[in-house]
């Protein structure tokens, strides 16, 4: 059994505390919005892989995880007397009780719905009756397990497409989810490439598990041009990827960007301008779906 001691602090204090709880021998410290599911929860939206704009929320609660109930207490007594302590407030110290860590985290990854007859679905689950197409798809290493609204949009994007494209490319693959959807949607060939050695290792073994057929590399892989170019990544690396991305496309080709915020609409499309012009044709959460056709 373990031990956690619950507090709730204002944003200026998180940092401290966190740290102080650290050094006084906190296993973890978690942060979250202490007005989380109430009118006055706060959105936090940062990109993928880049530091948040805020460090935490206006009114955070921060759990941290003790081995033993007395060392949680003394964590308590000693944070109760600091002067950074002002303003902030105790939820006392409770037991923890020991749980089945696998069935836990995995009850917490549900089959997700893109459309109405397609879905993600972890291996633990049974795949829902309405699911006409489904991906096969466990959390890893990589990035893209149709939970983040990026993934979800780009693949609904596929899902939507009533003609399949015959060569699909999809730069960024992380875990081969959009190379795996076009391939299930229909694409004759799918190449799909990443910097990242294990994200080409996952894409690889997913698509064995989804039973399809496609190219995963570095980004020498690509090559010659496609009639769908998809990109999931993050709007910076977008813009300096410009002049290529299009480059691989074929006329009349369709070009799908996601990672953008919805700030970033314009700056993505004046770097994108001498090549094509991008639309927004998407949006959730904060994020937007970028496409145009040459």
């Amino acid at each position: 059994m373990m031990f956690e001691l619950g507090l709730v602090c204002p944003e200026a204090s998180v940092s401290d505390i966190s740290e102080a709880l650290e050094a006084l021998d906190a296993l973890s410290v978690s942060v979250e919005d202490a007005d989380a599911l109430s009118e006055a929860e706060q959105a936090l939206f940062g990109e993928p892989g880049m530091p948040p704009p805020k460090e935490a929320w206006q009114r955070s609660k921060l759990v941290a995880l003790f081995a033993k109930e007395l060392t949680a207490q003394d964590a308590e007594r000693l944070l109760l007397v600091q002067d950074f302590f002002t303003n902030c407030q105790s939820l006392g110290v409770h037991p923890v009780e020991d749980q089945d860590w696998v069935t836990l985290t995995q009850s917490q990854f549900q089959p997700v719905e893109i459309t109405p007859d397609f879905w993600i679905v972890p291996s633990w689950h049974e795949p829902p009756s309405q699911a006409k197409r489904f991906i096969r798809l466990d959390p890893g290493l990589a990035f893209g397990t149709g939970t983040h609204p990026t993934t979800r949009m780009c693949l609904r994007w596929i899902a939507s497409q009533a003609n399949p494209s015959l060569r699909v490319l999809d730069y960024g693959c992380g875990s081969g989810i959009l190379a795996i959807a076009a391939a299930l949607h229909g694409a004759h060939s799918v190449d799909a490439v990443d910097i990242d050695e294990a994200a080409i290792a996952s894409t690889l073994l997913n698509a064995k598990a989804n039973g399809v057929t496609l190219h995963a590399g570095q980004s020498e892989l690509a090559v010659g041009a496609y009639d769908t170019v998809l990109a999931n990544i993050l709007a910076t690396p977008l813009k300096v990827l410009a002049p290529l991305l299009c480059s691989h496309l074929l006329p009349s080709g369709h070009l799908v960007l996601a990672g953008i915020l919805q700030r970033q609409a314009q700056e993505l499309q004046q770097a994108y301008a001498p090549y094509c012009k991008l639309h927004v044709s998407d949006q959730e959460d904060g994020w937007i779906l970028m496409t145009a056709t040459l």
